[in-house]
Formats: C-alpha cells, sequence, structure tokens
C-alpha cells in the first residue's frame, strides 16, 4: 500500500505515469502495470488507496466458533500441535496458525534449557 500513496502523491504533483514508475524503481522494485492502473484510478477520480472489495469465496474457517474453539482447545493443552488442532478441528493448517497468530495473538516462546551437570564437571 506504500507504493499506492506514493503514486497517488507524484500523480498530485502532476508527474506523469513514466516519471513515476521511474522515480519509483530508483528506490524500491515496481511493477510499471501497477504505476499506470492506479493513475488510471486517479485520473477517474478514486482518491482511495485499499483494495477494493473483491469477489470469491469467503473465508469460512476463520470464523467466531473456530477461533473459540482453537481458544479453548489451547487453553486446555498448550503442547498441542497445529497438526492436532487442525485435524480435530477439520480446517487447514494455513487457517489454524492464521486465527493462533493473527485472532489469538500467540507466539511461539523460546526456552533456553540449562545445560546439564555432569559428574565429571562437579
Amino acid at each position: 500500500m506504500d507504493q499506492r500513496v506514493n503514486i497517488k502523491f507524484c500523480f498530485k504533483l502532476g508527474r506523469t505515469a513514466t516519471e513515476t514508475h521511474e522515480m519509483l524503481v530508483k528506490v524500491d522494485a515496481v511493477i510499471k502495470k501497477c504505476v499506470f492502473e492506479w493513475f488510471k484510478r486517479f485520473r477517474d477520480g478514486k482518491e482511495d488507496v485499499k483494495d477494493e472489495p473483491r469477489s470469491g469465496r469467503p473465508p469460512r474457517s476463520t470464523t467466531p466458533d473456530n477461533i473459540g474453539r482453537v481458544r479453548r482447545m489451547l487453553a486446555d493443552d498448550r503442547r498441542l500441535s497445529l497438526r492436532m488442532i487442525a485435524e480435530e478441528l477439520k480446517i487447514s493448517l494455513d487457517s489454524v496458525g492464521h486465527i493462533i497468530h493473527e485472532h489469538l495473538q500467540k507466539r511461539k516462546k523460546k526456552v533456553a534449557f540449562p545445560t546439564l551437570l555432569r559428574s565429571s564437571n562437579v
């Protein structure tokens, strides 16, 4: 979305799509076709840089019900793997990962284990 804001900025300055593309290529990889499409949108009076709603199948796995079920499963047993949760709920691994990371804001914790003392080291 940052590139869209940059494109809009250049559009408002009166730059051409070609000039804008040349400037953006110097600082970031941007596709020329994308610059021209956004210029056309801005020329047509569309000011918003956000994506328009798309048609297609809505996500069905990240429902409030599944989010609650994953929350309860993790509360009961924190050692459950993504695969175990996915199999239990009959949803994809990606959906489980998305629910855990995006909706529940959970992350893996790294645990450091102390070095075991050996009888030869004592």
